[in-house]
């Protein structure tokens, strides 16, 4: 073991009480972080262990949701295979199992200590590792590396504040890159970093962003187009997806403000984390609106104002109802969420000036103008009414075209542009098939 490793590994052993005391915090709120610790600490349940296991980690349910395609194909093409993904978070763990069922076998990812990570590969003996995305974990590329299990990083990103903080320790990620046998990255700007870090050319390859692969099922247009049944067909609808703390109260007053010239306005807002639906669920009952919850699981009623998506793994159906998103994480320095799969259904994007964790994407979609940003509520604002005011967006929602390139000019613009970037799990297949 390196030096830099070695510190590594030592200060994460220092920190694991306080990790674990952690997830014991963030119990309070979601019980579900207290279950199935042990699987945390590389003791994977005896009933997921199968032979010829291809190993996939996505961290949460975006990742989940864009390895969807990928890990489709990986059951279409190896029936003989066992696929395991993990999961870090609850969420995560719930979007595997609402996507997939008894499809996959699932665990928690364990916890990047040698003894736990070397226990987890000694019981699941995966044939391949693929990880979704930029997860950087020095004691388990090492061990697959001991082991001989292939290791492909996909989909991988680096913005520029990641990749400062990382040369910092250069040393040690640079080593832990090394262990890699490829780094399919998403953009130029991320091969760029990865290279500054010390990853080779012969690893590294440009293949483009897996979340351009996203499959549109029809049952997700039919359920929509029940639901728009239920609170008015020819309603404007304005998801707000994906907040965090802060934001709501912002974007609530946006609403306000709407609501004066679009009367009929449908308001459906989606916490990101679980454990903040009580609070959003305080500031709508404060409001002077009818609001109603998914999770009381009645029919939606047509003097509806609000809607408080307080459900798992539903964000792809409420798109699907939209005339217009807002990704959230973007008020706030998180630095945004996925816009693609809200273009996907043709539905034009706002977003805040934080898209940090998307700058490879959204000046892409500003210049095919289905997406914009914008600094302060007022902008917001004015986006949100110049938009419903045009261009038909109200005449001919992508749910009920069904075919986005016979929509509109906004429709067919999301339509064309996530067609001319499609392909992706195309280039990753032939990459798996090289060390399958």
């Amino acid at each position: 073991m390196s030096l830099s490793r070695f510190v590594y590994t030592f200060v994460l052993y220092l920190l694991l009480p306080l990790v674990l005391l952690r997830l014991l915090l963030k119990s309070r709120q979601n019980k579900n972080y207290r279950l199935r610790i042990r699987e945390r600490l590389g003791w994977t349940p005896k009933k997921l262990l199968r032979h010829n296991i291809i190993w996939l980690h996505a961290v949460s349910v975006g990742e989940t949701i864009a390895a969807k395609p990928l890990i489709e194909r990986l059951l279409k093409d190896y029936p003989d295979h066992a696929l395991l993904v993990t999961s870090t978070t609850p969420t995560g763990s719930e979007a595997v199992k609402k996507l997939f069922a008894d499809e996959v076998l699932h665990s928690y990812f364990p916890y990047d200590l040698p003894y736990m990570v070397k226990r987890f590969i000694a019981r699941v003996k995966p044939q391949l590792l693929i990880i979704v995305e930029t997860e950087i974990w020095p004691n388990l590329y090492a061990a697959c590396a001991h082991k001989n299990i292939p290791l492909l990083l996909i989909n991988a990103r680096l913005s520029k504040r990641s990749t400062k903080q990382y040369l910092q320790i250069k040393s040690l990620v640079s080593e832990t890159l090394s262990h890699a046998k490829v780094i399919a990255v998403r953009s130029e700007e991320d091969y760029q970093h990865f290279m500054s870090l010390g990853a080779s050319i012969k690893q590294l390859e440009l293949t483009g962003n897996i979340k351009f692969d996203i499959k549109i099922g029809k049952d997700k247009l039919s359920q929509a187009k029940q639901l728009k049944t239920q609170w008015g067909l020819k309603r404007p609808v304005w998801v707000v997806a994906s907040t965090h703390a802060n934001e709501d109260e912002v974007l609530l007053t946006v609403f306000q403000q709407l609501k004066q010239h679009f009367p009929t306005l449908l308001l459906i807002i989606v916490p990101r984390h679980p454990e903040r639906f009580s609070h959003v669920e305080k500031l709508l009952l404060a409001m002077p609106y009818f609001v109603q919850k998914r999770s009381d699981k009645m029919a939606f009623e047509r003097k509806t104002d609000i809607i408080l998506g307080d459900s798992m793994g539903e964000m792809l159906l409420w798109y699907a109802t939209a005339n217009i998103a807002f990704i959230g994480g973007s008020l706030v320095k998180t630095g945004g969420h996925n816009p693609l799969e809200a273009i996907a259904f043709g539905v034009p994007v706002i977003s805040g000036r934080y898209i940090f964790n998307f700058s490879d994407i959204y000046p892409l979609l500003c210049d095919a103008q289905i997406a914009w940003i914008e600094n302060s509520p007022e902008a917001i604002t004015q986006r949100i009414r110049k938009l419903l005011a045009s261009n038909n967006l109200l005449i001919e929602q992508p749910s009920i075209v069904m075919n986005l390139s016979e929509g509109n000019n906004i429709h067919r613009r999301c339509y064309y542009f996530i067609q001319s970037h499609k392909g992706v799990v195309d280039k990753l297949s032939l990459q798996i098939k090289n060390y399958l």
